[in-house]
């Protein structure tokens, strides 16, 4: 059950999700012809470089000597590039929406099987039914979007490209999340962990960002909405994200963070004109009832060793 010595870590992951879900609606204001694979990279390899500033001492010693931590350092920073360069892509061929409720939607799933298969851990039955109920939620409201203006919106061979990417992204972003989780078990900082792994990525983004030529959003609106993106909904929100890692478990944090595409979905329809049709009200639904569930009676807290994390041994890395 959720526990007052948990709220405030529930509460993290809340406010993360609802920053990320910003994400997509502020990136459709990008200058015309933007690429959103630039956007993704921009937003993400900016942004760890934000979240080198924290800790950069520990993070880069961290870097320089992961011992036995490398594997999942590794394992979050190839999910940490994955992401982004999918997600964004995602949302330009099915829309703000449904590429939001793919990613996002699937990301407890995979988190669910790579903590299983990866971490031996094991799934509450409560969690479990959080889960489907929103997942099949989720599944509704992909297909009760309807996109005005979206690239390929018309073109079946573009939408199952969107929903396969949005799926890769979803892989990607559970990776993050459970590698985190498993580092910060061994008593290193949330905000250490975290952006150790951002970081990382950033070390491959950025140098792509300016090889690539950032073409459109070198003008001032493009600037202004790389600097929102990588400040507000990635810096900040994955610092709360880090932090609600310390006490929940990744299969519980990714299932919380479906809060997203019900934000995203909110703004896509109030602000870019997307619509709903009922079935994807049923889905809407569905999903903010699964949410209610895992948070009422079903966040699995960590192990004990990551909510002692503040007792270290002199070795360890912590802020």
């Amino acid at each position: 059950m959720v526990t007052e010595h948990s709220t405030s870590h529930v509460a993290a992951v809340l406010a993360a999700a609802v920053l990320w879900g910003t994400t997509g609606t502020v990136a459709s204001f990008a200058p015309a012809g933007s690429s959103p694979l630039l956007i993704g990279l921009a937003t993400f390899g900016f942004g760890g470089v934000l979240l080198l500033l924290r800790a950069p001492r520990a993070i880069l010693t961290l870097l320089r000597r992961p011992g036995a931590n490398w594997p999942w350092l590794l394992f979050g920073t190839i999910g940490i590039v994955v992401y982004p360069t999918t997600y964004y892509i995602s949302m330009s061929l099915i829309g703000v929406a449904a590429g939001n409720v793919v990613a996002l939607g699937s990301g407890p799933l995979f988190a669910a099987l790579l903590d299983r298969l990866l971490r031996r851990k094991r799934l509450t039955a409560r969690w479990v039914v959080a889960t489907v109920v929103a997942v099949t939620g989720i599944g509704l409201l992909s297909f009760g979007v309807s996109s005005h203006g979206v690239a390929g919106a018309t073109s079946t061979d573009a939408t199952v490209a969107g929903v396969a990417l949005g799926l890769v992204a979803g892989l990607g972003y559970a990776a993050y999340s459970v590698a985190g989780s498993a580092v910060i078990a061994t008593g290193i900082s949330s905000s250490v962990a975290m952006g150790t792994m951002f970081f990382a990525g950033s070390l491959l983004m950025v140098p792509w960002f300016f090889v690539a030529g950032p073409g459109p959003l070198a003008e001032p609106r493009g600037i202004l909405i790389l600097v929102y993106l990588a400040v507000v909904p990635m810096a900040l929100a994955y610092l709360a994200f880090g932090y609600g890692l310390r006490m929940l478990s990744a299969s519980t944090v990714t299932t919380l963070t479906l809060v997203e595409p019900l934000v995203a979905t909110a703004l896509a329809i109030v602000v870019v004109g997307e619509r709903l049709n009922p079935v994807g009200w049923i889905g809407f639904g569905l999903v903010a009832l699964g949410l209610v569930i895992v948070t009422s009676a079903g966040v699995r807290l960590a192990p004990r060793s990551r909510r002692t994390s503040a007792v270290v041994a002199p070795g360890d890395i912590s802020d």
